[in-house]
């Protein structure tokens, strides 16, 4: 992190600060995580945990009177100490692995900072910011909402001169009550870039009245464009993020691959393993969503290339009033696809058919019973499912 002095942080709560410590080099709100020269945040009963952070090496401890708030202003004093250009991106589904396919790109060739797995919240974004050292070049900032005003928020510390949507769909529509309020609140992304700033977006109808700005650039991208590299993925909604990506990495100037570009993607997102017998896990069990689980299915199909398919599917949360009818159309697709077996975890997801079970530490052992030499098996479900114990339930 740029080094910040004691001094910025007083107006921002009680600081306990080593006798010889005039800065600070790193923030964390975690102790354990806590590293020489480091500042300790005490978000949420963090203040608990104050000495286990000096002990553990850190310059000074801020307990704040409003976390949040104190976790912005120093994220916005340390971007403003930097002339790093700076990526926002978010969207419905995808921005992760844009996220992760931009900084495959940008990595190579430029000191870049992107935000640790899914670090994209009031915490994340604050967190990533003040990994910024004097000597960073690019920062990719995943920003999240769940309401709005949410990413006008952390678009105001992050101060990001290009933006990323990835598209707009009905996650989160139970806070939200319509698509169109999604947009708007995606939208807020490009509200906040400064004049000279640059919008990329997919060609998006719910998008088009937020895209009206004369004082920045808006890139559409073409989706069906050849891409100038190859990838070792081959999903298709991935190969959509990384247009985005490609667009967003032309932007700032950053030289595209000449062969295969290969991407780190974070936990839990599109993983694959091989199982016993010549299987297939596809464990895409983070989040779940009506876009993102039809493509997933749609992926499984594919990737499956004649062997049996195994689909277990979780409840997609927060989907609102219209949550039954959205996982109606998701079981119609299972049955359309004609997927061999379905365990479908959580109240919702009966509409999916095949075998239902309440939780996944059921699901876990419905689907180790029954595992046959060579299934491709899809994990896919919300988080609050819980999901991530099937995968790990399945032999190696």
């Amino acid at each position: 992190m740029i080094a910040l002095e004691l001094d910025v942080l007083e107006p921002l709560g009680r600081v306990i600060a080593r006798p010889w410590a005039d800065a600070v080099t790193g923030m964390q709100v975690d102790s354990r995580r806590i590293e020489e020269g480091d500042l300790f945040v005490a978000v949420g009963g963090g203040a608990d945990f104050v000495e286990h952070a000096l002990a553990r090496g850190a310059s000074a401890a801020l307990v704040p009177e409003d976390g949040f708030a104190a976790l912005a202003a120093i994220a916005g004093e340390v971007r403003s100490r930097s002339t790093a250009r700076v990526v926002g991106i978010t969207g419905s589904t995808g921005k992760t692995s844009t996220k992760d396919i931009l900084f495959a790109l940008c990595a190579p060739h430029f000191r870049t900072v992107a935000n640790e797995g899914n670090y994209n919240t009031e915490v994340g974004v604050p967190l990533t910011i003040c990994r910024i050292e004097p000597d960073t070049e690019i920062v990719i900032s995943e920003l999240a909402m769940r309401g709005p005003g949410q990413i006008a928020w952390l678009a105001s510390f992050v101060r990001p001169e290009i933006g990323v949507i990835t598209n707009i769909g009905p996650a989160h529509l139970e806070f939200l009550g319509s698509l169109e309020n999604i947009a708007a609140a995606k939208a807020e992304l490009i509200e906040a870039l400064p004049p000279g700033g640059i919008a990329i977006a997919p060609p998006e109808p719910l998008l088009e009245p937020h895209l009206q700005r004369t004082d920045i650039e808006i890139e559409r991208v073409d989706l069906d464009e050849p891409l100038p590299f190859t990838t070792a993925y081959t999903q298709r909604h991935q190969l959509v993020n990384t247009r985005l990506a490609v667009a967003a990495a032309r932007r700032l100037d950053v030289p595209l691959p000449d062969g295969e570009l290969d991407v780190e993607f974070s936990k839990h997102r599109e993983e694959e393993r091989e199982l016993p017998g010549g299987g297939l896990l596809l464990n895409d069990c983070y989040n779940a969503n009506p876009v993102s689980m039809r493509a997933a299915l749609e992926h499984l199909s594919e990737r499956a290339a004649g062997r049996r398919r195994v689909a277990v599917l979780g409840d997609m949360r927060e989907l609102g009033p219209e949550g039954p009818a959205y996982h109606e159309e998701i079981g119609e697709l299972v049955r359309s696809l004609g997927i061999e077996q379905v365990i479908a975890v959580g109240e919702l997801a009966r509409s999916y058919g095949g075998e239902w079970v309440a939780t996944a530490g059921e699901a876990a052992e419905r689907l180790r019973a029954g595992l046959q030499p060579g299934d491709v098996v899809l994990v896919k479900g919300s988080l609050a499912v819980g999901l991530e114990v099937v995968a790990e339930n399945l032999p190696a």
